[in-house]
């Protein structure tokens, strides 16, 4: 493996390396890639060959632009990204970026620009970002990354040159967390991740597997007609909820696929299949989906009680 690049990273950048090598680098490039692949290290790589003196697809790390860009002071690197967690990209933000983009380069020969979740530029910011995609300098590169080109504005995407990174599959996650950690490695642990290798890491060397049991204890309890873990569940869930709702995600899946011979991965699975049928699994998997999509796309609403609303209705339905 190429050192300081995971396995998945590598292709999109041996791609990368060629291009700088023939100097013919988009202007404007956009690289999508969910969350969890470690896309932090691609970007560092990028930046700290974009910015070496002496060589054009490698670093040679003792030059001085070499030395800014590992202290994180080059004068020629821009970082746009939210102010803080729950903040979205400003219209402010881009414009100063721009101003950025048309100066002339300290060190290096070209400048760098990365906009970092794309996806959570204002309407506003990114068509300041559009506008000054038309007209910048040549002399500026542009790196935007998002977890889905659909979050963007299509006018914006078109201008870019687009990357995309790919989920691994099970066999390459699995080799790589063998060589990562000793603890045990559950087999529902990488589809619990959405196939994310670094969360899945962190989901086995923290609590996350105990911290699943124990949700899918309270929600079996919950259909059992437990009302007092119906409170508690609701707590536990609305900590992390979009992680949360998504391991209770897979469980349904994998409950319904029980019901037509399929093979799952996840242990609740079987006995959820045996407390519901297709069709009431089936109604509770499509609320699910509609109630996460409710709290990404409105982040502001107390999860907690649309939580709440969805548990009430999930009693009711298995109730009839």
């Amino acid at each position: 493996m190429m050192e300081g690049l995971f396995p998945w990273l590598l292709n999109v950048w041996k791609y990368w390396q060629a291009n700088l090598e023939a100097e013919r680098f988009s202007k404007a490039t956009l690289l999508v890639a969910p969350d969890g692949l470690g896309v932090e290290k691609l970007i560092k790589r990028f930046s700290q060959v974009l910015m070496c003196s002496n060589y054009l697809s490698e670093f040679c790390g003792f030059c001085r632009s070499c030395q800014l860009i590992s202290s994180g002071n080059h004068p020629d690197f821009h970082l746009v990204s939210p102010v803080a967690k729950g903040k979205v990209i400003t219209v402010e933000q881009i414009r100063a970026c721009s101003n950025f983009a048309y100066a002339s380069s300290h060190l290096s020969s070209l400048r760098l620009v990365v906009v970092k979740p794309a996806e959570l530029m204002t309407e506003s910011a990114a068509n300041a970002l559009l506008k000054t995609l038309e007209k910048s300098s040549l002399s500026c590169i542009f790196l935007l990354v998002a977890s889905s080109r659909n979050l963007l504005l299509p006018t914006l995407v078109s201008r870019c040159q687009k990357w995309s990174l790919s989920l691994p599959e099970d066999a390459v996650i699995f080799t790589w967390l063998k060589e990562q950690t000793r603890k045990y490695i559950p087999d529902c642990a990488i589809c619990l991740n959405s196939n994310a290798p670094l969360n899945t890491l962190s989901f086995i060397e923290g609590d996350g597997w105990k911290n699943y049991l124990l949700i899918e204890g309270k929600l079996l309890e919950v259909i059992k007609h437990d009302t007092g873990t119906f409170l508690e569940l609701s707590t536990l869930l609305s900590r992390e909820s979009d992680k949360y709702l998504s391991w209770l995600w897979y469980l349904f899946s994998d409950a319904q696929k029980i019901h037509f011979g399929l093979s799952y991965t996840i242990p609740g699975a079987l006995e959820l299949s045996t407390l519901l049928s297709y069709e009431q699994l089936y109604l509770q998997f499509c609320k699910l989906t509609l109630l996460k999509e409710q709290l990404r796309l409105h982040s502001t609403l107390n999860s907690e009680l649309l939580i709440i609303d969805w548990l009430i209705d999930l009693s009711s339905d298995i109730s009839q």
